[in-house]
Parts: structure tokens; C-alpha cells; sequence
């Protein structure tokens, strides 16, 4: 193996890691991100990773904004993200969910409800953050605002993740 080949398999390797990670995070799908990636070698030693940024956050399914004129904030302003934790001592599976509020214009949502189909969870969660109200509608903060940059988590523990997806929110 030459030194060219193993310079371009090292970058190849830790460029699969990062895109592990990103993917395991929502951040992006994998096969957007592997097909955007080129080595380039600029001379027989040296081989650099370009990842075409823009290209990745327009194929990462973020929608923009759908606002109304006048509304200041949307569904998509609500980000939901979930990865697994280490399982319970019984040896359930956990997860930990995030849900941020990443409103551009600077505001407080409320009323966040998500799609989240029969969820339960064989470990306790305070249901003034996270609540089934119905087969799939989830309350978020016990209905109050979250407040712009603000992210409120929490973990349940299930044989299975649960889809969940932002449903219906209120501008405050």
C-alpha cells in the first residue's frame, strides 16, 4: 500500500465515522452524504476530503419555513431528534429525545404536539414534559412556551424507538 493509498484511506475511514455520527443524529441521511463526498489529490502525497456543504442541508429534508405572512414561527421551527442510550439493568432499550426550538425570528413556541402513535415507556417520565394524550398526539412542556434556542429532553426506555414527528404548534 502506498503512502498516497493509505492517506486516502484514512480520510476515506474517519469521513465514514463522521457521517456515522451526523446520520445517527439526523443531521443527514447516509446515502446523501456518501454520494457528495470526492477525495481530491492535489499531488501524489497529499489526498483532501471536500464535502459540498449546501448540497447537504438542501437533500437533509429541512423544510423551510411554510409561514404565512405575518406568522413568525412553524412546525419546522421545532427540531426532534432521538438516539438510543445505555439499556435499563432489566436490559430495555433506551432513548434519549431532544426537542428544540430553533426559531430563526426569535420566538417562544407553545403547545407543541407531536405524532407519536401508541408511545409508552417502561420507565418513568415526568408527564409535564413529555405525554401521550391520545393514540398518536404527545404533549410537549405540559403545553407551555419553549422558549427560543431552548431544548428540553428526556429518555424512555422501549423494545423499539418510537417515530416521533412535530404534529401542531402555537406562536407566542
Amino acid at each position: 500500500m502506498t503512502h498516497s493509498s493509505f492517506s486516502r484511506l484514512q480520510i476515506i475511514t474517519v469521513a465514514l465515522a463522521a457521517s456515522t455520527i451526523l446520520f445517527f443524529f439526523g443531521v443527514v441521511s447516509m446515502p446523501v452524504l456518501l454520494s457528495g463526498m470526492r477525495i481530491r489529490s492535489s499531488d501524489g502525497n497529499n489526498a483532501t476530503l471536500t464535502v459540498p456543504h449546501r448540497k447537504l442541508l438542501l437533500h437533509r429534508g429541512m423544510v423551510k419555513p411554510n409561514r404565512i405572512r405575518g406568522e413568525k414561527c412553524s412546525r419546522s421551527d421545532i427540531v426532534v431528534n432521538q438516539g438510543p442510550t445505555p439499556p435499563l439493568p432489566s436490559g430495555i432499550p433506551t432513548y434519549t429525545v431532544e426537542i428544540m426550538n430553533v426559531c430563526v425570528s426569535g420566538c417562544d413556541i407553545s403547545s407543541i404536539h407531536l405524532s407519536c402513535g401508541w408511545f409508552s415507556s417502561a420507565h418513568l417520565i415526568n408527564p409535564k414534559i413529555f405525554r401521550r394524550l391520545r393514540y398518536n398526539e404527545c404533549l410537549v412542556n405540559d403545553g407551555k412556551p419553549l422558549a427560543n434556542g431552548r431544548t428540553l429532553s428526556f429518555q424512555y426506555a422501549n423494545t423499539f424507538p418510537y417515530p416521533l414527528s412535530v404534529s401542531s404548534v402555537v406562536c407566542v
